[in-house]
């Protein structure tokens, strides 16, 4: 799907890091200038100056959670800032110094000994991105691979109070994570993360993205909403956006999501944001109800490569 001139220069209206992400997705052009000034101009600028003096944002790695150390730099992350940056690298080694947890995962809870399969999903994603030292993910890598349910898929509550079916919520957290690993080039145990990867994609495959492998009926209704950010939360438009971001073939168990996705698109070509998930922030990057960038530069990169 080619989007008109129109369309593209609305989108390069926006924030400087959705005008990287076009011209790179969308265009075909590295813009290594616009990728800079994500840290001095606009939403990116706007998140590092939150950073408190000693390091972290909120009150700590968790807490409050939107605001908080890890969702911050999972916005960052996003956002496409320049992996190279010092004070983020600094941010993640304070979460690996204070924060590891017996079971070789990062864990935020005082209480609670089992480190939660999200976070560490989530975590990998925004750590990997950032070019950690290798040796300082392997024991997050090795949570991460013994926590996979025999379904293919991952549930948050497996380790915690017991799960018999995998939740797409967690899927899709760790598929994130274990895409940006591998492609960041890490080698520790990629081969075992590049087959877990292939199982948890069937898993949401085999669920046609929002549908019960049962019955067909839709999961839950919120799977169809275009929400961002997406925070710990399933929607297709986050899922179909993974399986493009790591090249994976179309698979006719993807049309229901696609078919929905396409009839979302409003009159004047953009995606809506139709959800946000309530919570404190540090602002609003996007109205609820209105034309949303985030939304249709994900959308538009999903059909460049799936509407054939």
């Amino acid at each position: 799907m080619m989007p008109t001139p129109i369309l593209i220069n609305w989108l390069l209206e926006g924030d400087v890091s959705i005008q990287y992400q076009v011209y790179r997705d969308l265009l075909d052009e590295e813009r290594p200038d616009l990728r800079a000034r994500i840290a001095t101009e606009g939403w990116g600028a706007q998140f590092l100056r939150a950073r408190q003096p000693e390091g972290h944002w909120g009150r700590g790695f968790y807490q409050p959670k939107w605001i908080s150390t890890h969702y911050t730099l999972l916005d960052l992350r996003h956002l496409c800032l320049a992996p190279d940056n010092l004070q983020i690298r600094e941010s993640i080694s304070h979460i690996l110094d204070n924060h590891k947890e017996a079971d070789g995962g990062v864990n935020p809870g005082k209480t609670i000994k089992n480190s939660d399969v999200c976070v560490n999903g989530m975590f990998l994603n925004y750590a990997a991105y950032f070019r950690v030292p290798a040796e300082r993910l392997q024991s997050i890598v090795d949570f991460l691979i013994g926590v996979q349910m025999p379904d293919g898929g991952f549930n948050c509550e497996s380790n915690q109070h017991g799960a018999v079916h995998s939740s797409l919520h967690s899927t899709i957290s760790v598929l994130e994570g274990i895409g940006a690993y591998l492609a960041n080039g890490y080698a520790y145990r990629a081969a075992d993360l590049g087959d877990m990867a292939r199982q948890a994609q069937e898993f949401i495959l085999r669920h046609r993205l929002f549908r019960s492998d049962h019955t067909g009926e839709v999961i839950n209704p919120r799977f169809l909403l275009l929400s961002y950010p997406s925070r710990w939360f399933y929607d297709i438009l986050r899922a179909l956006d993974y399986f493009q971001s790591v090249g994976a073939a179309y698979d006719p168990r993807m049309k229901d999501a696609l078919d929905v996705l396409q009839q979302k698109q409003r009159k004047d070509g953009a995606w809506p944001l139709q959800a946000r998930h309530p919570g404190q922030v540090h602002f609003d990057m996007e109205t609820p109800g209105q034309p949303s960038r985030w939304n249709t530069l994900r959308a538009l990169r999903v059909l460049r490569r799936y509407s054939q």
